[in-house]
C-alpha cells in the first residue's frame, strides 16, 4: 500500500523549495502549513503562489485554542525555560503530533534544513527517528541563496520580511531572536515590540538574557538599548547562486 509523504511549508523560501523537490520526487505528497496567527500578512501572498507552482493545494491548519504567540505567552505565563518555547509547542509541534495521529502511517516528512543546518538535521534524526524526517536541501547541496535564486527563477516574490532584511519569516516578534533582532522589530513593527515589552512585565520573564560577570540574567525589552545588538551577524535558530539545477526542470 503506498504512505504518503508529509510535507511542511512554513511561509519560508527553504520550505518551498523543499515542498516542490518532494513534490516531483515523490508519488503522495501532502502539504501542510501551520498558521500560527502571527506572521506577516504578504506570507499568504508567498503561500498562494507557491499553490500556484506547486500545482496543489497546502493544507493550512490552526489551533483551537490559541490566536498567535502573544495569546500563548499570556496564557502559559512562560515564555521559554530550558529551551522549551510553549509558542513553537501549542502553535507547531501540538499541530504536528495531531496530523500524524489522524494519518497514523507515512514514509516520510518533509523539511526545508538547508545545506548548513546538517548537524541540525542530523540531531532531528536522532531524537526523532519515528518522525522519519527527510530533507531533500541538504540531499542536494542547495543553501538558503540557492532557494532565493530558484523561486526568483520561477518569478515568484520572496515574502516581505525578507526584503526587510530577516533572515527568516518568524512570527513577527519571535521570542528567540536577539537583540539587534528586537531593535529592527523596534523600528519596523513598533506596536509589536510595545506588546511584548508589557507582555514580558506580565509574565515577568523575558526573551533576552545577558551575561554580566558570571551570572546570565533577564534582560526585559523596555530596558533595551536602541543601539545593542548586530542583527546582520545574528544568525536566528529555525532561516555563488545556482539556478540551473535538472530537478528544477
Amino acid at each position: 500500500m503506498s504512505q504518503i509523504i508529509i510535507a511542511w511549508f512554513s511561509c519560508g523560501i527553504t520550505s518551498a523549495v523543499a515542498c516542490k523537490i518532494a513534490l516531483q520526487t515523490y508519488k503522495d505528497v501532502v502539504l501542510y502549513y501551520t498558521d500560527t496567527g502571527s506572521q506577516e500578512e504578504d506570507s499568504l501572498r508567498f503561500l498562494h503562489d507557491c499553490e500556484q507552482w506547486f500545482g496543489q493545494k497546502i493544507n493550512i491548519v490552526r489551533s483551537k485554542e490559541y490566536t498567535n504567540h502573544f495569546d500563548v505567552i499570556e496564557k502559559k505565563g512562560l515564555i521559554s525555560k530550558h529551551n522549551y518555547y510553549p509558542c513553537t509547542f501549542e502553535l507547531k509541534k501540538r499541530l504536528r503530533y495531531q496530523i500524524e495521529d489522524e494519518l497514523k502511517y507515512w514514509d516520510g516528512q518533509v523539511w526545508g534544513f538547508d545545506i548548513s543546518e546538517t548537524n541540525r538535521a542530523q540531531r532531528m534524526i536522532e531524537q526523532y527517528p519515528n518522525m522519519k524526517p527527510l530533507f531533500p536541501l541538504i540531499d542536494n547541496q542547495l543553501s538558503k541563496a540557492n532557494c532565493a535564486c530558484l523561486l526568483a527563477k520561477e518569478g515568484i516574490e520572496l515574502p516581505r520580511m525578507y526584503k526587510m532584511g530577516y533572515h527568516n519569516n518568524n512570527c513577527i516578534g519571535c521570542v528567540r531572536g536577539g537583540m539587534g533582532y528586537w531593535n529592527k522589530i523596534r523600528i519596523d513593527f513598533p506596536e509589536d515590540f510595545e506588546r511584548m515589552a508589557k507582555l514580558e512585565r506580565v509574565v515577568g520573564h523575558s526573551c533576552l538574557k545577558e551575561r554580566i560577570g558570571n551570572e546570565t540574567k533577564a534582560l526585559f525589552l523596555d530596558e533595551l538599548s536602541p543601539d545593542r545588538g548586530d542583527f546582520p551577524t545574528e544568525i536566528m535558530p529555525e532561516c555563488g547562486l545556482f539556478c540551473e539545477l535538472e530537478f528544477m526542470n
